[in-house]
C-alpha cells in the first residue's frame, strides 16, 4: 500500500496576518491549494470548542480544489449521531467521496466543558464506542432502525443520504491510552499517533493490534504518525532553524504554529501535568532527552507542555525522508506532517520531503514483491 502523506490547515493567516479574521476564505483556498500542490492525501482540518466549524470549511475547500482528501475531525457529544451521520454522508458526495472522519473522543476536561460536556474520559471513550456503532448502522441500515443504550437512544432512524464511498467513509482515530486503543482497534481505519521514538512507537503498534484482534478483526488498523519536520539545506542550517523556533515557542508561550487558539498562554516546562495520555508519553520522552533515533527532537513537546502534536524531526529533507522511513519499517503507514511556517514548509515538503519518501518505498515494494 501506498504511502499516505497528510497535512493540516487553518482558516487564518497566523503568520501574515496574527491579528485577521478568524476565517479568512482567500487564504483558506490558498493554503488548501499549496497541499493539493505539494501532494498531499489529505489535508486535517481540527476541531476545538473556539474553532471555526470544521464540517463548512471541508465543504468550502473541496469546492476550492480538484483531488484533495478531507480529514474532517469531529469529537462525538457534540452531535447526534444520526445528525452526525447525514452530515458526514452529505459532505461525502458534496465532494466527490474526498472525505474521511478524524474521531478524537476529548483528553482535556476543561476544553470538554467549554462545549457542555461533562463526562469523565472513560465515558466519553465509551460514548465514542456507542456512537460509532451507531454512525456506521446509520450509514449501511436499508431499513429504520431504533436504538437504545448508554448514551443514545431514538426510534425509526431513516436517511435517504448514505456516503458516496464503498463501503463507507473511512475513519480515523487518535489516542494513546487502554480506552483508545480498545475503542479505536474496534472501529478505526487508521490509528493516529504522535510522535514518539521507534520503541514507544513500536509499544503502541503493537496494543493497537492486540485491541483489534480482541474486537474480533481479521485486519488491524493501519498506523498514522505526526510530526513537525524542521528542514535545512544542511544539518546545521536545519538545527539553527530548530533553535530559532524554540526561542519563539519559548518567547510566545505557544507552539508558535497556525493551530494554536486564541487562549491564554499555556504553562510551559516540566510542572505541566496534561491528562492525556499522549502529551504524558511526549513529556515522558522529552525527560530522557532532547533527541532520539535518526533525527527526532522532543524539546518543542518539552516547552509547550506537549499541547498537541510537537515533536519534530530535525536535517536535511535526506535525512528526514530516511527517519520516516524508519517509521514505516515498523508499520506506520500514514504520516500527518505540518510545520511551523504553514505555507511555506508545505510547499517545501511537497518539493523535496514527500517525493524522496515515496521513491524510497517504492523501491521498496517492489524489491519487495520481485523477491516474493
Amino acid at each position: 500500500m501506498p504511502v499516505e502523506f497528510i497535512g493540516m490547515i487553518g482558516t487564518k493567516d497566523s503568520e501574515g496576518r496574527p491579528d485577521g479574521p478568524a476565517v479568512d476564505p482567500e487564504f483558506t483556498r490558498r493554503f488548501a491549494r499549496v497541499h493539493e500542490e505539494a501532494g498531499f492525501d489529505r489535508v486535517l482540518i481540527g476541531h476545538s470548542s473556539s474553532s471555526p466549524d470544521g464540517a463548512q470549511v471541508a465543504a468550502h475547500v473541496a469546492a476550492h480544489t480538484e483531488r484533495l482528501g478531507l480529514l474532517l475531525a469531529h469529537r462525538p457529544g457534540i452531535l447526534a449521531p444520526t445528525a452526525a451521520a447525514r452530515s458526514f454522508a452529505t459532505l461525502d458526495h458534496l465532494s466527490g467521496g474526498r472525505l474521511a472522519v478524524h474521531v478524537i473522543s476529548g483528553g482535556n476536561d476543561a476544553e470538554q466543558r467549554r462545549d457542555g460536556d461533562h463526562l469523565a474520559k472513560d465515558d466519553r471513550y465509551a460514548r465514542t464506542d456507542e456512537f460509532l456503532d451507531v454512525v456506521k448502522r446509520a450509514w449501511s441500515e436499508p431499513e429504520g432502525f431504533g436504538h437504545e443504550g448508554r448514551f443514545y437512544r431514538f426510534d425509526d432512524f431513516r436517511s435517504e443520504v448514505r456516503p458516496l464511498q464503498h463501503p463507507r467513509i473511512p475513519l480515523y482515530f487518535g489516542g494513546s491510552s487502554a480506552a483508545a486503543h480498545r475503542v479505536g482497534g474496534k472501529h478505526a481505519d487508521v490509528f493516529a499517533l504522535w510522535g514518539e521514538p521507534l520503541a514507544g512507537t513500536a509499544e503502541q503498534i503493537a496494543a493497537v493490534r492486540a485491541a483489534a484482534h480482541a474486537a474480533g478483526r481479521t485486519a488491524p488498523p493501519r498506523i498514522s504518525v505526526s510530526f513537525r519536520p524542521i528542514l535545512g539545506r544542511t544539518e546545521e542550517e536545519a538545527w539553527e532553524r530548530a533553535h530559532g523556533i524554540l526561542d519563539a515557542i519559548r518567547r510566545r508561550g505557544t507552539a508558535g504554529s497556525f493551530f494554536d487558539r486564541a487562549r491564554p498562554p499555556l504553562p510551559l516546562g516540566p510542572s505541566v501535568h496534561p491528562e492525556n495520555a499522549g502529551s504524558r508519553r511526549l513529556l515522558a520522552a522529552a525527560a530522557r532527552g532532547e533527541r532520539h533515533d535518526r533525527a527526532l527532537w522532543t524539546a518543542p513537546a518539552a516547552a509547550t507542555g506537549a499541547a498537541g502534536n510537537s515533536t519534530a524531526l530535525v536535517g536535511t529533507p535526506e535525512t528526514v525522508a530516511r527517519a520516516l522511513l524508519d517509521y514505516l519499517d515498523i508499520g506506520v503507514t500514514t504520516f500527518l506532517l505540518r510545520g511551523y511556517q504553514p505555507l511555506r514548509d508545505a510547499a517545501e515538503f511537497g518539493r523535496t520531503l514527500l517525493p524522496l519518501v515515496r521513491q524510497e518505498a517504492e523501491r521498496r515494494e517492489r524489491a519487495g514483491a520481485a523477491a516474493g
